[in-house]
């Protein structure tokens, strides 16, 4: 996807004024009407001139960048959304290359290697397997990255408060311990939580600790079941069949990304699944209290015209997290209805 090149429509309006002069009859002296013509048509040429300008911004520059996603599903495509809003909102000139990894690792290393050999000026990367490999093939180009939950933990940046590197972004750290306390709150019978998540990704084995220590101060027995790709989702699932009484699903992208497969084999076993992300409920969960994700990528994004047009440095950038006030309850009625559960006192 690529911004307008405005001077080409300049052009090609100067074309079209000098045509028609040239075009009105055989006098050499124009006529009143034509004059006005060419003035009118000099008018909307002088604007759009003016325009395009502003557009390019004060240095004339249009940024070359690369948007790196690991997965298309709800949540990340969201945090992609309002990435680029944010672009657009800032009226600097860019071009923009989407490349989506498909969930495969060495996809995300063959795009973040393109990226590099383009010479873009900033990339965006998109979930933790996708920062990983763009910070694996640059250490000079200024990466922006969102949805990965703790950027220091997963070796992205010497600390979240200090960056120090060519790394910066939005953390998606939700608020774990208050989603275990909507499980309790909304299923106070429940005794046995069920923790999903995908060994692949470091960032859920943050967010599973972060439930673990949830779940036993809240008195509740937890295990874990992990997949290592979504084809052993729908098998994981069912072996948990008899063994929970509600799943606890994490963001994690392989599980956001086959979330209808895992609704569909504990909605129609009675399993109750509370989410990281209010996507995940849509697909079939039964409720989270969760972040924004076009916020978070919006925040990205206001990071990235930082760095592009104010000439920030990624190091002196903060990682960014949404304030508690961005968290929001969801729940699934029809979820909700199929599994015979209130959740009057908590939906919005």
């Amino acid at each position: 996807m690529k911004k307008m090149n405005r001077f080409t429509a300049i052009s090609m309006v100067a074309m079209m004024a000098v045509a028609s002069l040239s075009a009105c009859g055989s006098s050499s002296t124009p006529t009143a009407t034509t004059a006005a013509a060419a003035e009118t048509t000099a008018a909307a040429a002088e604007t759009d001139a003016t325009t395009a300008a502003a557009a390019e911004g004060t240095d004339g520059k249009t940024y070359k960048i690369g948007v790196l996603q690991l997965v298309q599903h709800a949540a990340l495509d969201k945090a992609n959304e309002g990435f680029v809003k944010a672009l657009d909102d800032s009226g600097i000139s860019y071009e923009i290359d989407q490349q989506n990894a498909s969930g495969e690792q060495s996809a995300c290393q063959t795009i973040a290697e393109k990226f590099v050999n383009d010479g873009d000026d900033l990339i965006y990367a998109i979930a933790t397997p996708a920062a990983q490999a763009a910070s694996a093939a640059t250490t000079t180009i200024p990466i922006v990255l969102s949805a990965v939950t703790d950027p220091a933990e997963s070796g992205l940046v010497a600390s979240n408060d200090a960056p120090g590197g060519n790394v910066t972004g939005t953390s998606d750290l939700t608020p774990v311990a208050e989603q275990i306390d909507l499980l309790k709150q909304l299923l106070p019978d429940a005794k046995t939580v069920g923790i999903l998540f995908c060994t692949a990704e470091s960032n859920s084995e943050i967010q599973a600790q972060m439930a673990r220590d949830a779940c036993d101060k809240a008195g509740l027995a937890h295990a874990d079941y992990t997949v290592s790709s979504s084809n052993e989702i729908q098998t994981v699932v069912e072996s948990m069949i008899g063994k929970v009484d509600v799943i606890y699903a994490p963001t994690d992208n392989t599980i956001a990304a086959g979330m209808a497969t895992v609704a569909s084999v504990a909605t129609d076993n009675k399993i109750p699944i509370i989410c990281g992300e209010e996507n995940m409920v849509n697909e079939g969960g039964l409720a989270t209290y969760g972040i924004d994700y076009y916020q978070l990528g919006y925040m990205a994004g206001e990071q990235a015209v930082e760095i592009l047009k104010d000439g920030k440095n990624p190091a002196d950038i903060p990682i960014g997290y949404l304030s508690a006030d961005k968290c929001t309850i969801a729940v699934n009625q029809e979820t909700a209805d199929t599994l015979g559960i209130d959740v009057s006192s908590v939906k919005k």
